[in-house]
């Protein structure tokens, strides 16, 4: 039940403010073996907004040590 509350929440929740990405969208890809911040920007387009990835960088390297540090 908790994993479905997470996945909710993920899907509510932007990682990319700019670009609209969810956190939902950059875990999935994350879990599909785009396991680096180039592949992940290259799949969603994120840091390519107006702030040029001020934001959401950090928290996609947080999402990726995350995912590592879980396996």
């Amino acid at each position: 039940m908790e994993d479905k509350k997470q996945m909710i929440l993920d899907k509510m929740t932007k990682t990319c403010t700019c670009k609209s990405i969810t956190k939902y969208k950059i875990k999935k890809l994350i879990s599909e073996g785009y396991d680096s911040l180039q592949d992940i920007q290259k799949q969603t387009g994120a840091g390519s907004g107006a702030c040029n990835g001020r934001y959401c960088t950090e928290r996609i390297l947080e999402l990726i040590d995350e995912h590592w540090e879980n396996r």
